[in-house]
């Protein structure tokens, strides 16, 4: 399986949109600050966004490609094309349905997730607003998808790897010409996550022409392959939205603190990147793959797939979350400090993602091991660990946010990924199907050497490259850029001084790809 040249395929369009993403957050944080408008449209967004993650992201990646792809495998095609059909024309009467009673139910819904916004009902009233004008995003989201999900399976990665990069060319378009006002800003920025919808659907329905795939609306039934898709998705959708599910509930309990959900949204983009770029793409590129070897009757492939996955995502983590968590502050004040994000916002900011990047290794982790059980349309047993976590997150996020405030809701969902990563494994281990030999622990614990190595040499390198550029216009962006760049130097020096990457191995999967 060429899994270093999809997840680099998929990895790489990620990429783009996250870096373009830091731009729109950066023009954001410019505008918004952490002001009450921020903390509406974060709330606004979240909403669609969670149930994207759930009838997307959940559902389809861990129950249709496997299904869709054990059907083009046995049965072709056409096929293949009419259970496509089939679930396309549920998925979208689900949806249909679910949007029209979350507009008229929002304020309930809002009340909910963000209670403590009843203090100020003008801000309240705008949530509300807001999230109804960016509710239809979960319908374009969810059939691009299911559509991304079909290419997927035919192991074509970069038209649904791309598309996401349009939300960022919209919504950075809007904030470089919406007016300077806060308000006016966030209402437009409502507004244009709606468009940015349905110009990503049209780019995965471009995609599938291009490969012949027949799709089209037929009446909504329950067939036997729907049902087994939704019994495989329900569970599935909850495993796979375990991260989203735990910040909602963080964000219920931040709404009490005036400026705490921006600094969590904040502090969670940042760390999105190398967990989008790396997660998302290691699972994305992991589920077709795996599903292959294991109808294939593969075991001891599917297992070395694992151990692959494994190394791969510690060498493009590890230093990440090491960097992140040895100066949070740092690239938080390169990053967002301009405009109407100050000094003190940086510094709150920074305390969450220190609290964040200890668990981003974990969150890494369930990407990885989660497939090893979708692909064998096993979603109870995620879903479970998923349950276990939740508990852990929402029972450990309030005791410590009225105890230490809005860090507590950080360090809770951290330590609630590492519960939900360390059963996943421990899980697949008990069944034989994931094999972690001295070879590969010895490599995880160089890695984690490299890194430590490449932290200690942050520490000491980051003020006195600011002290050298603090004359030059955007010197807190340019020294985190060239402090990120020196730190990549310094782990992969480490990294072959220790034996933990082998420069022969670097060749071959450069030849592979």
């Amino acid at each position: 399986m060429k899994l270093f040249k999809n997840s680099l395929t998929i990895g790489g369009f990620t990429l783009i949109s996250r870096l373009l993403g830091f731009v729109r957050e950066m023009l954001m944080a410019a505008v918004l600050g952490s002001g009450p408008m921020a903390s509406a449209f974060v709330v606004a967004f979240r909403f669609p966004n969670l149930f994207r993650r759930w009838f997307a992201e959940g559902a389809f990646n861990s129950a249709f490609v496997p299904l869709y792809a054990g059907t083009l495998e046995a049965e072709g095609q056409d096929a293949a094309d009419g259970f496509a059909r089939e679930a396309l024309s549920v998925l979208l009467s689900a949806l249909l349905v679910l949007m029209l009673i979350s507009e008229i139910a929002m304020p309930w819904i809002m009340r909910a997730l963000a209670p403590g916004f009843l203090q100020e009902p003008d801000l309240f009233a705008k949530t509300v607003l807001f999230a109804q004008i960016t509710m239809p995003y979960i319908v374009f989201m969810s059939l691009t998808a299911m559509l991304s999900g079909i290419l997927n399976a035919h192991l074509r990665f970069a038209a649904a790897a791309a598309a996401p990069i349009i939300l960022n060319i919209v919504l950075v378009s809007i904030l470089l010409s919406s007016p300077a006002d806060a308000e006016t800003a966030a209402l437009h920025l409502s507004i244009g996550v709606g468009i940015s919808g349905v110009l990503q659907v049209l780019v995965v329905v471009l995609g599938c022409r291009h490969l012949g795939i027949k799709l089209g609306l037929v009446r909504p039934r329950l067939t036997p392959g729907v049902r087994r898709l939704i019994r495989l998705g329900v569970p599935g959708a909850i495993a796979a939205g375990v991260v989203q599910i735990n910040l909602v509930v963080g964000q219920i309990f931040a709404s009490f603190q005036e400026g705490a959900i921006a600094w969590l949204y904040y502090a969670d983009r940042l760390y999105q990147l190398p967990l989008g770029v790396v997660g998302i793409a290691m699972g994305v590129a992991l589920l077709p793959g795996l599903t292959r070897q294991v109808r294939g009757g593969d075991e001891a492939g599917a297992a070395k797939t694992l151990n692959d996955a494994l190394v791969l995502s510690a060498v493009l983590t590890l230093p990440a979350a090491v960097a992140l968590g040895v100066l949070p502050v740092y690239f938080i004040e390169g990053v967002f400090v301009r405009g109407a994000f100050s000094a003190s916002d940086a510094l709150a900011t920074g305390q969450a993602l220190m609290a964040y990047a200890f668990g981003l290794p974990s969150f890494i982790l369930i990407k990885v091991f989660a497939p090893g059980y979708f692909a064998r349309e096993d979603t109870k047993t995620p879903m479970q660990f998923a349950a276990l976590s939740m508990i852990v997150n929402v029972t450990l996020g309030a005791v410590l946010f009225f105890t230490i405030g809005f860090v507590g809701l950080a360090i809770a969902t951290s330590v609630a990924g590492w519960i939900n990563a360390l059963a996943l494994g421990l899980g697949l281990k008990r069944q034989g199907r994931f094999m972690p030999d001295r070879a590969l622990l010895s490599r995880l614990s160089r890695l984690l050497l490299a890194a430590i190595i490449m932290g200690i040499a942050l520490a000491f390198m980051a003020e006195p490259v600011r002290a050298m550029i603090d004359t030059v216009p955007g010197y807190r962006l340019i020294s985190a850029v060239l402090v990120a760049l020196a730190g990549m130097a310094v782990f992969a020096f480490a990294a072959l001084i220790t034996g933990a990457i082998r420069p022969s191995e670097i060749k071959s999967m450069l030849r592979r790809s």
